[in-house]
């Protein structure tokens, strides 16, 4: 498992809880005790325009310092899915978040999408056919499921029931990659007060039993959501114990 992250992102960028004081610190300094770091560059305008119109670009672009660190997420996003591609797993410590961003239009603490970026890289540079997109965060990642709705190639599911999971990947029979859109708010600690940090430990192992039958070694995950700054750490090393188990 290789982290991905960048010293910038521990940097103030907008008033909002993904972007809080610190939010990073904790996780970042309990994941890097276990696991390598991997430091990304930022996505470049053209990388954006894969997956958003040029007037969300502008747009984002008018709002310094958002901007930059918006283009380093993704570029962070696009390094663990390159990351996967190479056959070992990985791991974005990223933020601003992105699951809410759609073609030309976002909200929910996010202004590019991040997961879709990555996917539609990795699809420019042929790595990957076909794609599965899971989204573990308490929110629907309208943004991601906005752009993949038509898309026969890459399915967008986002956690119901852990029965439902295990259905939709039964289902699926060809996979170049498993993105997982990891948001740590159902935890009992934070927002949704759902899931302990075993259960994303056992969601990590069943998301890890799929990828290792269909597409070995070829998973990532990136960080959406998830806002209590002392567990998030926890819960993201349980997430990444299960997909390497």
């Amino acid at each position: 498992m290789k982290i991905i992250f960048h010293e910038n992102y521990k940097k103030v960028y907008a008033a909002d809880p993904a972007a809080a004081r610190g939010r990073l610190d904790q996780a970042r300094a309990e994941l890097a005790s276990v696991y390598p770091l991997l430091e990304p560059a930022p996505a470049t305008d053209q990388d954006i325009l894969l997956v958003h119109s040029r007037q969300h670009l502008e747009r984002i672009k008018s709002k310094a310092p958002l901007y930059d660190m918006a283009l380093l997420a993704a570029g962070g996003a696009v390094e663990a899915a390159r990351t996967a591609c190479s056959g070992k797993p990985s791991f974005g410590l990223i933020r601003p978040p992105g699951h809410h961003a759609s073609v030309d239009s976002c909200w929910g603490f996010c202004w590019f999408n991040n997961m879709a970026v990555a996917m539609e890289k990795m699809r420019r540079e042929q790595q990957v056919a076909k794609g599965v997109i899971i989204d573990i965060d308490l929110h629907f990642g309208d943004g991601t499921s906005n752009f993949y709705r038509d898309d026969p190639d890459i399915v967008y599911y986002h956690l119901d029931s852990a029965p439902e999971l295990q259905t939709v990947l039964d289902s699926v029979k060809e996979c170049q990659l498993l993105g997982i859109s990891a948001g740590f708010d159902r935890h009992v600690q934070d927002w949704g007060g759902m899931l302990t940090t075993n259960d994303y430990r056992e969601l990590g192992q069943t998301l890890g039993d799929f990828s290792r039958r269909v597409c070995p070694g070829r998973v990532f995950a990136i960080l959406e959501g998830g806002y209590n700054h002392s567990i998030l750490g926890q819960c993201i090393q349980a997430l990444c114990q299960g997909l390497d188990a």
